[in-house]
């Protein structure tokens, strides 16, 4: 995995999990949605990189 593309996931994962926790103590269910969404981009972005690098070897 590209250590760019690698580190743009976790950063979107951390971003995600932190909206999610932030919209939980403020009771907004909106910010806590796209808490989850955000983690769930970074995860299939994660993903896709470990695939890719599967296919390089």
């Amino acid at each position: 995995m590209s250590g760019k593309e690698k580190t743009r996931a976790k950063t979107e994962q951390a971003k995600g999990k932190v909206k999610e926790v932030a919209g939980r103590l403020v009771g907004n269910e909106r910010l806590t949605v796209e808490g989850r969404t955000e983690q769930a981009k970074g995860a299939a972005r994660q993903a896709k990189e470990k695939i890719k690098d599967l296919f390089k070897r």
